[in-house]
């Protein structure tokens, strides 16, 4: 049974799925493989991780850990880039899908919005590249950008915060 999936189709799943409890799913067509993996933080698959990568005696560790609740910190590198706190006056736009967020339509191009900008209600403010699709962000609402906090072309998480504006 061939199986077509559409851009809205897409879109349709990956909204679905990040609503629901789902932590991995995996979709496979004639010509493409989907994968969703949530970034929900695991202390015992970090566990496991780390003792499984590590040549310290098992029972060493874990007596480390029921001595103490710790568990060894990640590395930085491996944390998600995190804003700074806002201003309670502001909005936050946040990214609706994991993808690579691009400033312009183009490389080259005047970008969607700058600091300062005034939009307006379905103004696009930048685009999420996602699986070789490119999808235009819109605001929800007319407002002034205040910050965007995101390098163009930098790739980024489900629910990370790419601006913040305030509403008029």
């Amino acid at each position: 049974m061939a199986m077509k999936l559409d851009h809205d189709d897409l879109n349709r799943l990956i909204e679905k799925i990040s609503k629901s409890d789902i932590q991995e799913f995996s979709l496979e067509g004639e010509d493409f493989k989907l994968e969703i993996k949530r970034n929900v933080f695991d202390q015992n698959q970090v566990f496991n991780n780390l003792v499984s990568n590590t040549s310290f005696d098992k029972q060493t560790i874990v007596d480390q850990k029921t001595n103490n609740g710790n568990i060894p910190i990640v590395s930085e590198s491996e944390a998600p880039q995190v804003a700074p706190p806002g201003r309670s006056d502001l909005t936050e736009i946040t990214s609706p899908m994991v993808g690579t967020f691009y400033r312009a339509a183009a490389p080259g191009e005047e970008p969607f919005v700058e600091v300062g900008n005034n939009v307006k209600v379905g103004q696009t403010i930048c685009i999420l590249e996602a699986m070789k699709l490119m999808n235009e962000i819109e605001s929800e609402f007319n407002a002034e950008i205040v910050e965007i906090l995101v390098e163009n072309g930098t790739p980024v998480e489900f629910g990370q915060v790419l601006m913040r504006v305030k509403q008029s």
